[in-house]
C-alpha cells in the first residue's frame, strides 16, 4: 500500500510534465513541483471530479492540502467516459482562482453613501428578502427575474427554477443558454424530439464522417479535438465549414470558407444535392420520417449558383462535401455557435437536422448530431434543471395543465401558465417597468449581453438587484447585495456534460472565508421568505428530481458515482442510461423525426458603406467565457493577456496598420480599441474578435434588439462594423505580439 501511494504521488508530480513544460513559466512549474513535493500524500484530500470549465465533461482526481489545489491528475480510465487520461490546460493547471485575493467570501451590502460594506449572512439575507418581497408585494411577482447559472450544479439549478416559481412567484427564469444553445433546444426539440446530442462521445471516434461548422474545436473543446483528430488520422473524412481557417480545419479533408449569418444556405445545398442525386438514405427516409417531399420542394431554390453567389462556397465544394457525407457509413454532424447564435439559428439547426436525417445518420454507432456545449453545466443547469421561463425540470412545458398540476402540488404553490421573459427579454424589459429586479447568479450579464451599453444602463437602474457569484464582477458593481458563493471545487452535486452523462462533483477543499454553495444560500433565503426548505444535501435534492423528471428518473448520486455516470434518459432505477438517442424512434407523436422545410433568414446587420465588415466573436484556448476565472491565471495571463481583433492582410495593409498596433472598431451600437492581429485566418471583409476581456468588452459592438423568434438567441455571430487606425495615444500594445491564438466557437 505504501509503495502504491509513493508511485501515486510521483505520478501527480510528472503527470502533465509534457504539456506544462510548453504552456506554463518555469517559475510557476517550480511552484507546482515545489508544493506537491513538500506535501505527504497523506496529507493530502484526493477527490476524483469534473471539470468546471467547459462541458466536454472530463474527470480527474484533485489533489488539495485544505488550503489550495496543487495538483490535476488522471482518474482511472474507466471513471473517466469523456476524456479517459486527457484533460486541457485549463482543466489541469487553471485554480487560482479558487484562492484569488479578490475572492469573495463575505456577504456586501452597499450602504448609505453607495459603497459596499462586509455585512453579516443574517443582515445579507435580511435585506435581499426585504428588497425582492418589496417589489413582489407592490408589482407582483412577474416584476421579479432570476438569471440563473450553468457553472452551477444541477441540483444548485433545480433549486434556482424552484425558488423562481414556488417563492418569488415568477416565471422568468433564465440563464446562459439563451445566449448559446437554446436555438439547438429549439430546432432538434422540433424535428427529434429532444433538444440535445443524440451521440455518446465514442462516436467521435467511430464516424466514418464529421462534418463541423461554427466550432473552433481545438480551441473551444481541446479533449474532443483530439479524438477527432485521432479519427482523421485513422482515416476519417472531416469537412470544416467555417468563416475563419480555425485550427481544426488543418486537419480537414475539406475546408470550406463562409459568409457569416447564411449556414443555412450551404446546408440546403448539400441537402438538394444529395436529393437530386438520389443520394439519400431512401429506407431510412421513407420509414423513419416525415415531411422529405416537403423539404425536398424547400431546397430547390438552393442551387449551386445560389449557394456560391450567397455565402461564396463554390459549387464543387458543395458537390464534394455531399458525396462524401452520403459515401460514409455514419457521419457524425457537429457545431457550436458559429451555428446558432443568430436571429435566425433554428433555422441553421433545423436545415442540419435534415441533413442528418435524410442521410440516415441517427440512431447508430458513429452517427448524429453533437452540439458541443461550452460551459460545465449547460446541457443540465442550463436546459434539463429547468430554469427555463417555458419549461419545468426535464422539458416538461409549464403551460401544459396535467404537469403544471403536477409541480403545483409537489412546490405548494399556484403557477402561472404564461411563459416568462428570456434573458435578453428580460433587460429590454426593464425598460418599460416591467421588470423591476433580478436575482443573478453565476452569471456576469455585463459582459455577456448582447449590447452591453444597454444592459449596463438596466442594471444600474433596477430598483433592486441581487448577485450571487465568487467576484465582485461587473455585474455586481451594479447590485445592491453581493452573496458570496462557493466554486466547483468546494461543493458536492452534479454536472451534466454535452453527451448527457450525469457525472459527479465532489468537495476537494472546504469553502473559502465565509462562502456558502449556492444551495444552501437558496435554501436559507426561501425559508426567510416564507417557505419551509430543509434539504440537508445535494443527494436529497437529485431525489426530488428524480421524482418529478421523467428523464432523470432513475439518478442518483449513488448510482452516478457508482456507476461512473449515467446518460438520461434513465428512466427508473433499472434502467442503464441511454448512450445514443433515436435507436428505435424519435421522441416525437408519431416516432418520427419530423423534417421541416426551411429557407433562410438574413442577418439582421448587413454590411453597407457606412460599415462595410462583419464582425464575428468567438473564444480563445487559454481564455474561458468572460474571464471571471481564467484572468485571475498568471500562467494563463502569459499566453493571452489582452483582447484582439483578427484582420485580413489585404485589410490591413489599406488601413495602414501592423500586428499590434491599436485599430478602433465601431458599430451602430458602441466601439472598442483593441490591437491588430493581421492574418488570413478570416477573409478579407470579416474581423473577428474574442470574447473574453472586460477592458474592450466585444459585446458593445453587438446587438441586443434582433433575436432568434423561437429561442430568443442573439445575433452575436454577425455585426456590421467600420474599423480605422487608434487616434489615441497609444500606437501599439507591448505585451502583444501578434501571434496570440484565437478561436470562433
Amino acid at each position: 500500500m505504501q509503495r502504491a501511494k509513493q508511485q501515486a504521488l510521483k505520478n501527480v508530480e510528472h503527470v502533465a510534465e509534457g504539456v506544462a513544460a510548453e504552456t506554463l513559466p518555469e517559475g510557476k512549474l517550480f511552484e507546482i513541483a515545489q508544493s506537491i513535493g513538500d506535501k505527504r500524500l497523506e496529507e493530502l484530500n484526493v477527490e476524483d471530479t469534473t471539470c468546471g470549465y467547459c462541458a466536454v465533461g472530463c474527470r480527474f482526481d484533485l489533489y488539495s492540502d485544505g488550503e489550495e489545489i496543487l495538483a490535476a491528475r488522471p482518474t482511472a480510465e474507466e471513471d473517466a467516459p469523456v476524456n479517459g487520461i486527457s484533460t486541457c490546460v485549463k482543466g489541469k493547471f487553471s485554480y487560482d482562482f479558487v484562492n484569488s485575493d479578490d475572492r469573495l467570501t463575505s456577504p456586501l451590502v452597499r450602504d448609505e453613501n453607495g459603497a459596499f460594506r462586509e455585512a453579516t449572512w443574517d443582515e445579507a439575507l435580511s435585506r435581499v428578502a426585504e428588497g425582492l418581497g418589496a417589489i413582489k408585494d407592490e408589482h407582483g411577482g412577474e416584476a421579479l427575474s432570476v438569471i440563473a447559472s450553468s457553472k452551477a450544479t444541477n441540483e444548485d439549478n433545480y433549486l434556482m427554477g424552484k425558488f423562481a416559481r414556488q417563492v418569488l412567484g415568477t416565471n422568468s427564469v433564465d440563464n446562459c443558454n439563451r445566449l448559446c444553445h437554446s436555438s439547438t433546444v429549439a430546432g432538434l426539440a422540433r424535428t427529434y424530439g429532444y433538444g440535445a446530442a443524440s451521440i455518446t462521445t465514442e462516436d467521435l471516434e467511430l464516424a466514418d464522417c464529421i462534418l463541423l461548422t461554427g466550432s473552433n474545436t481545438t480551441e473551444a473543446h481541446p479533449v474532443l479535438a483530439t479524438r477527432i483528430k485521432q479519427n482523421v488520422r485513422d482515416g476519417a473524412d472531416l469537412l470544416v465549414f467555417d468563416p475563419r481557417e480555425v485550427q481544426i480545419a488543418e486537419y480537414a479533408t475539406q475546408y470550406s470558407r463562409v459568409k457569416p449569418g447564411y449556414d443555412a444556405v450551404w446546408i440546403n445545398g448539400i441537402t438538394r444535392y444529395i436529393v437530386n442525386n438520389d443520394l439519400h438514405d431512401e429506407s431510412f427516409v421513407a420509414e423513419r420520417t416525415t415531411g422529405f417531399e416537403d423539404v425536398k420542394e424547400a431546397v430547390q431554390e438552393f442551387t449551386p449558383e445560389r449557394v456560391e453567389e450567397v455565402t461564396g462556397v463554390p459549387p464543387e465544394e458543395i458537390a464534394a462535401a455531399a458525396e462524401t457525407v452520403a459515401a460514409a457509413d455514419a457521419c457524425v454532424f457537429g457545431w457550436t455557435l458559429g451555428l446558432t447564435e443568430h436571429s435566425h439559428g433554428t433555422e441553421n439547426v433545423m436545415a442540419m437536422a435534415n441533413l442528418a436525417a435524410i442521410t440516415g445518420n441517427l440512431g447508430k454507432p458513429g452517427a448524429g448530431v453533437s452540439p458541443f456545449r461550452g460551459q460545465n453545466n449547460v446541457q443540465g443547469g442550463g436546459g434539463d434543471m429547468g430554469p427555463l421561463p417555458d419549461n419545468f425540470p426535464g422539458y416538461q412545458d409549464i403551460a401544459d395543465d396535467e404537469i403544471r398540476a403536477k409541480f403545483e402540488d409537489a412546490w405548494d404553490c399556484d403557477i402561472s401558465p404564461e411563459y416568462g421573459y428570456y434573458t435578453t427579454q428580460m433587460f429590454l424589459a426593464a425598460d418599460d417597468d416591467d421588470v423591476r429586479g433580478m436575482y443573478i447568479i453565476g452569471e456576469n450579464a455585463a459582459l455577456s449581453e448582447p449590447g452591453v451599453n444597454h444592459a449596463e444602463d438596466v442594471l444600474r437602474d433596477l430598483e433592486f438587484l441581487v448577485v450571487q457569484d465568487l467576484f465582485v464582477n461587473e455585474t455586481a458593481q451594479y447590485a445592491d447585495v453581493v452573496l458570496p458563493a462557493c466554486s466547483f471545487v468546494e461543493k458536492t452535486g452534479t454536472f451534466t456534460n454535452t453527451d448527457r452523462t450525469v457525472q459527479m462533483v465532489k468537495q476537494v477543499m472546504e469553502p473559502k472565508g465565509d462562502s456558502r454553495p449556492d444551495w444552501k444560500i437558496l435554501q436559507d433565503l426561501a425559508n426567510r421568505m416564507g417557505r419551509e426548505w430543509d434539504y440537508d444535501s445535494s443527494a436529497e435534492i437529485m431525489e426530488e428530481v428524480s421524482s418529478l423528471t421523467p428523464l432523470y428518473g432513475g439518478v442518483s448520486h449513488e448510482r452516478v458515482d457508482g456507476e461512473g455516470g449515467l446518460q438520461w434518459p434513465c428512466w427508473d432505477e433499472d434502467h442503464p442510461g441511454t448512450e445514443r438517442l433515436y435507436t428505435e424512434a424519435f421522441n416525437t407523436e408519431n416516432g418520427k423525426a419530423d423534417l421541416q422545410a426551411v429557407g433562410y433568414s438574413e442577418p439582421a446587420e448587413i454590411p453597407d458603406e457606412r460599415y462595410p465588415f462583419t464582425l464575428t466573436t468567438g473564444r480563445v484556448l487559454y481564455q474561458y467565457h468572460t474571464g471571471t476565472m481564467t484572468n485571475r491565471e498568471a500562467g494563463i495571463r502569459q499566453y493571452s493577456p489582452n483582447n484582439f481583433v483578427e484582420i485580413h492582410p489585404e485589410t490591413a495593409a489599406e488601413l495602414g496598420v501592423e500586428s499590434g498596433e491599436l485599430v478602433t472598431i465601431e458599430s451602430r451600437n458602441g466601439e472598442i480599441a483593441v490591437p491588430a492581429q493581421v492574418t488570413d485566418r478570416v477573409g478579407p471583409e470579416n474581423l473577428f474578435v474574442p470574447i473574453h476581456f472586460a477592458d474592450s468588452a466585444v459585446n458593445r459592438l453587438t446587438d441586443e434588439e434582433h433575436l432568434d423568434p423561437a429561442a430568443a438567441t442573439p445575433e452575436f455571430k454577425v455585426s456590421a462594423v467600420r474599423v480605422r487606425p487608434y487616434e489615441g495615444k497609444a500606437e501599439t500594445m507591448a505585451s502583444f505580439d501578434g501571434e496570440v491564438a484565437g478561436g470562433a466557437d
